[in-house]
């Protein structure tokens, strides 16, 4: 039969939260490979992703396998994601129901670590997309005494706790302000999350799902639910080229 451990502690939840922190749609530290993050647990280097930023590389530079090169590249990797922005870092922190949808929307809209944290469950659900479920869990997990702890040990860390600053006379950053873009379905041009990007960047929002508040519905192939939402709601629905012409202009069509 299959064990499992629901202990915060259980190595196998760490490691599980340090993998998860490491990965590429997180905190991007090369390195933290499945085989090192279990080697840094089991060693007692790591027990939880805080961790990560006072490793001791003298003790792995001991190590058969870490040459200096290796142990080089590998603080490199952990001192560069420090500058990961805040929707990063959120994501990473594995907070329930947050995925990089809900993590980008919390950034922008709090800005700074510090004004999510004191944030009531009201001002969480006010936020487009979010709901009471995740407002819930988010504020929750914020107020967990072991969740606190390591958000103090991360900003001891000196990591990044800021959405990134948006130049107000950059005049893409600012077509979109105030708009809320759904993207469904797949796009020749452009990658889902890149998409998204493209409206973040441009001082837009892009929640993860259509409502009467949504500003536009931009589908690819396949739409599927969120395109018959859309639909049902009288929600503008663009096809690539008109998203291409929004992103440049701010305009939508008609």
């Amino acid at each position: 039969a299959a064990t499992f451990c629901n202990n915060y502690a259980c190595p196998r939840q760490v490691r599980g939260r340090i993998e998860h922190f490491a990965s590429r749609g997180a905190m991007d530290i090369e390195g933290f490979g499945e085989q090192r993050v279990d080697l840094f647990v089991s060693e007692g280097l790591l027990d939880d992703v805080a961790g990560v930023f006072s490793l001791d590389y003298d003790r792995i530079a001991d190590w058969d396998g870490f040459g200096e090169t290796s142990v080089e590249n590998l603080r490199w990797a952990v001192d560069t994601s420090r500058e990961r922005p805040l929707g990063r870092l959120l994501f990473g922190l594995r907070i329930p129901h947050v995925g990089t949808t809900v993590a980008d929307l919390l950034a922008s809209s709090f800005r700074h670590l510090d004004r999510l944290e004191s944030a009531t469950v009201d001002e969480l659900e006010a936020v487009e997309g979010l709901g009471p479920i995740i407002a819930a869990s988010v504020h929750e997990w914020l107020r967990q005494s072991h969740n606190l702890n390591l958000l103090a040990r991360l900003r001891a860390a000196g990591v990044n706790l800021e959405a990134p600053i948006t130049d107000p006379d950059d005049q893409a950053a600012r077509v979109l302000d105030g708009m809320s873009i759904v993207v469904t379905g797949t796009l020749a041009g452009y990658g889902r999350e890149e998409a998204r990007a493209a409206i973040v960047a441009r001082g837009g929002r892009s929640p993860g799902s259509v409502s009467a508040k949504t500003t536009a519905l931009v589908s690819g192939e396949g739409g599927g639910s969120k395109l018959t939402r859309a639909e049902e709601l009288g929600v503008p629905v663009l096809d690539e080229a008109a998203f291409d012409r929004l992103l440049a202009s701010g305009e939508l069509p008609g």
